[in-house]
C-alpha cells in the first residue's frame, strides 16, 4: 500500500503553524504541532539536551510525526483517506483518541490500539463513508470540550472546512478525505484536492485525561464496574460485623480499590 505520509504530514503541518504559546491552549508552548513536553521526551530518548521547541527541526518534526501519530495510527495500514482523518484527528487530540473513534466506526472493540481485529474491519465499509463518520465522531467530541467557546472556530474550519458536509471544493479534512479516498478507488476521474488554509486553533486534547474523563471511561468499561460490584459486596458481608475492625478493613477496602482503578485508567486513557 502506497504510504500517503509525505501528503497528510504537509496538510496536517498548514493547519498547525509555527511557534504559539496560547495561555489557554491544554497542550502549552507549540511548534508546527509538537508540544513542548513531547519535544523534550523526543530529545531525551535521543541523548540530547532539553530545548525550547520553538528550535525544533524539520528532520525532528517528521520524525516525531511519523513515529507517535502516523505509525502509532498504523497510517501505512490504512486506505486513502482514512489514514489522512486519522492522523490529523490523532495528532490534533492524541492517537488513542482517534483510534477509539475509528474503531467505533468501524464496529471494532474501542481500546484505542490498531492492531488486527481493527484492520480487518476497516476493508468492510467504504473509505468516504469511513471517513466522514469518523469526521462526525471529531466534530461532536470537540464540541464538548471546555475550550471550544476560544478554539471552537478554528476547529470547525480545520475539520469540517468552510462548509459542513463533504464539498469537492472545500478545505476541511473531512472533505480532502473524501477527495482521497474517491481518488485512490479510481471509479472516476481523479479530482484535484484544494490546500488547507493556514489555521491554528489548539491542541484538542481530553481535559488532559482528568477525574471527569476517567470516571466516564470507568461506567463504560464491564471488568471495571465487576470489579467495584465485588468490592461492593465484600464491604457488605464486613458490615454486618460489628466492632471497629471491621468497618476499619470495609474503609480500606473501598478507598483501595477505587484508587487501584483510579490509577489504572488515568494511565490508560491518558494520551
Amino acid at each position: 500500500m502506497l504510504s500517503n505520509f509525505r501528503t497528510c504530514l504537509a496538510w496536517v503541518l498548514v493547519h498547525e503553524g509555527g511557534y504559539v504559546n496560547h495561555p489557554k491552549d491544554p497542550g502549552g508552548a507549540t511548534n508546527r504541532g509538537v508540544i513542548q513536553r513531547t519535544y523534550n521526551a523526543y530529545r531525551k530518548r535521543m541523548g540530547l539536551p532539553r530545548q525550547s521547541v520553538k528550535k525544533i527541526t524539520q528532520a525532528e518534526v517528521e520524525a516525531i510525526y511519523r513515529e507517535q501519530y502516523w505509525n502509532a495510527v498504523q497510517g501505512d495500514q490504512l486506505p486513502a483517506g482514512v489514514d489522512y482523518a486519522v492522523f490529523d484527528y490523532g495528532v490534533n487530540s492524541g492517537p488513542r483518541r482517534s483510534a477509539k473513534d475509528l474503531q467505533r466506526v468501524v464496529g471494532a472493540s474501542p481500546d484505542g490500539w490498531i492492531g488486527q481485529e481493527t484492520l480487518s474491519k476497516v476493508p468492510e465499509m467504504p473509505a468516504q463513508e469511513i471517513v466522514e463518520k469518523l469526521c462526525e465522531r471529531r466534530y461532536r467530541f470537540v464540541r464538548g470540550l471546555r475550550h471550544w467557546p476560544t478554539f471552537g472556530r478554528g476547529w470547525t474550519r480545520r475539520i469540517m472546512g468552510e462548509t459542513m458536509g463533504t464539498q469537492s471544493d472545500d478545505i476541511g479534512v473531512i472533505d480532502r478525505g473524501v477527495m482521497l479516498a474517491t481518488n485512490a478507488a479510481g471509479d472516476r476521474t481523479p479530482v484535484p484536492i484544494p490546500a488547507p488554509k493556514a489555521d491554528a486553533p489548539g491542541k484538542a486534547l481530553e481535559e488532559d485525561a482528568g477525574s471527569i474523563a476517567i470516571v466516564k471511561e470507568v461506567t463504560k468499561d464491564p471488568k471495571w464496574m465487576g470489579l467495584l460490584g465485588s468490592i461492593g459486596s465484600a464491604i457488605g458481608t464486613l458490615a454486618t460485623v460489628s466492632g471497629p475492625i471491621a468497618w476499619a478493613v470495609a474503609g480500606v477496602l473501598m478507598i483501595g480499590g477505587i484508587y487501584l482503578i483510579y490509577r489504572l485508567e488515568r494511565d490508560r486513557v491518558a494520551t
